[in-house]
C-alpha cells in the first residue's frame, strides 16, 4: 500500500483532519495516490509501446541493411553518446533525491535537486545539438536528404546508392528526436514542480506530482539506455 500520506484519524465515521489536496471523489489520500500511480503507469505503458514499435522497425531494417548500418553508425561519436548516458544517469539520481526530499519535508533540498535535474536535461540537449549539427554539415541526414544533391550518394560510402544509410539516419533522427522531445516535456514538468515547490506546495502530506514526474523521468532515462548501445555501439 502507498505511504504518500499519514492516515487521517477517524472518529464516529468522520475524519478528524482534512488534507486540502484530498479530492472528494476518493475515500482516502492513499486511494487517491494509488489511482494517480495507476494512471501514470498506464500512460508510460503507451510510451513503451510507441518506442517498442520503433525498435522493432529498426531491427527489421538492420536485418535488411546490416553492412550499411554498421558503416553508418561509425559516423556517430560514441563519446558524446556516453556523456549523455552519464548525464541522464546522474539526473535519475537527482530525481530520486528530489522525491525523497519532498517526502521528508526538505523544501530547500527539493528545489536544489529539481534544479540539478533540469540542468542535466539541458546538458543532454546541448550535447545532442552539437551531434545534430555535425550530421548536418556531413550530409548525414534522413530520407532523401542523405548525401549530396539529388543523388542520395555520399562520397566515401562503401556501397554508393544504397538506401541503407538513409534508413539508418532516418531511424536515428526519428528516435533520438522523439526522445529529445520527451526531454523537453520533462524540463517543462520539472520547472513546474520547482515553481510549486517554491510556494511550499509539497510535503510529506502531499507529494504525488513529484513522484509521478519522477516516474516519467525514469522512463525517459531508461529509453536512452536502450538507444545508446543500439546506435552507438553496434558492431
Amino acid at each position: 500500500m502507498s505511504t504518500t500520506t499519514p492516515e487521517l484519524h477517524t472518529h464516529g465515521g468522520h475524519e478528524e483532519g482534512h488534507n486540502p489536496y484530498h479530492q472528494h471523489h476518493f475515500a482516502t489520500m492513499e486511494q487517491q495516490f494509488d489511482t494517480a500511480k495507476i494512471g501514470i503507469w498506464s500512460f508510460l505503458a503507451t510510451e513503451v509501446l510507441m518506442f517498442g514499435g520503433l525498435f522493432v522497425g529498426y531491427g527489421i531494417s538492420q536485418g535488411k541493411y546490416p553492412a550499411e548500418f554498421v558503416e553508418a553508425h561509425a559516423h556517430l561519436d560514441w563519446m558524446m553518446g556516453a556523456l549523455n548516458t552519464i548525464v541522464l544517469l546522474v539526473s535519475s539520481w537527482t530525481m530520486v533525491m528530489a522525491v525523497d526530499a519532498a517526502k521528508t519535508n526538505q523544501r530547500a533540498k527539493l528545489k536544489m535537486y529539481l534544479l540539478f535535474t533540469i540542468a542535466c536535461a539541458f546538458i543532454f540537449l546541448i550535447v545532442k545539438y552539437f551531434e545534430y549539427e555535425h550530421k548536418w554539415h556531413e550530409d548525414l541526414m534522413p530520407f532523401k536528404y542523405y548525401g549530396t544533391g539529388e543523388t542520395g550518394i555520399r562520397p566515401g560510402d562503401l556501397m554508393p546508392g544504397s538506401h541503407g544509410y538513409a534508413t539508418f539516419f532516418s531511424f536515428y533522427f526519428m528516435m533520438t528526436g522523439l526522445h529529445g522531445f520527451h526531454i523537453i516535456v520533462g524540463i517543462v514538468l520539472l520547472a513546474w514542480l520547482y515553481v510549486k515547490a517554491g510556494r511550499d506546495r509539497f510535503s510529506s502530506a502531499y507529494y504525488t506530482p513529484v513522484d509521478l514526474v519522477g516516474l516519467y523521468w525514469h522512463i525517459v532515462d531508461m529509453i536512452w539506455i536502450y538507444l545508446f548501445p543500439l546506435y552507438y555501439l553496434i558492431s
